[in-house]
């Protein structure tokens, strides 16, 4: 893959960023700096943290930052029970909305067993870069 946008796992948690950002906007305005705020914080942060991943080239550091989005993942159902807990969504829109995020989390956690397994497979050990103004060591 070339970019992170190519990821399917990605691709599902925008799709969730989208939806929940459309839904807030007709939650009550006193909420707009409570509930809207972290459920917009914790939409946007999966995919984010996805992207982050993706640009740190090493397997475990990508994977950290893909549970850190599944940590978002879940805060974001939580928020959504709350929302329905305040009647701002339905029960129908929760079940939907709760279904998505799961399904996007499995993506997510298969990814992250990629991510685990390649990290496992490479079994190659470099010498280390020298650092800045040191002469290499040549053997």
């Amino acid at each position: 893959m070339k970019t992170f946008e190519e990821l399917h796992c990605y691709q599902k948690t925008v799709e969730i960023r989208k939806k929940i950002s459309l839904m807030v906007k007709g939650f009550p305005l006193e909420e707009k700096y409570r509930l809207v705020d972290q459920m917009i914080r914790a939409a946007r942060s999966a995919p984010a943290q996805i992207a982050e991943g993706y640009g740190r080239y090493h397997y475990q550091e990508n994977a950290q930052y893909c549970r850190q989005g599944r940590g978002s993942l879940y805060e974001l159902i939580d928020h959504l029970m709350a929302a329905r807990e305040e009647n701002y969504i339905s029960e129908e829109r929760l079940i939907e909305m709760k279904a998505e995020i799961l399904e996007a989390i499995t993506t997510l956690n298969g990814f992250i067993n990629y991510l685990l397994k390649a990290k496992a497979s490479t079994n190659k050990i470099e010498e280390p870069l020298p650092l800045y103004g040191e002469t290499p060591i040549n053997h």
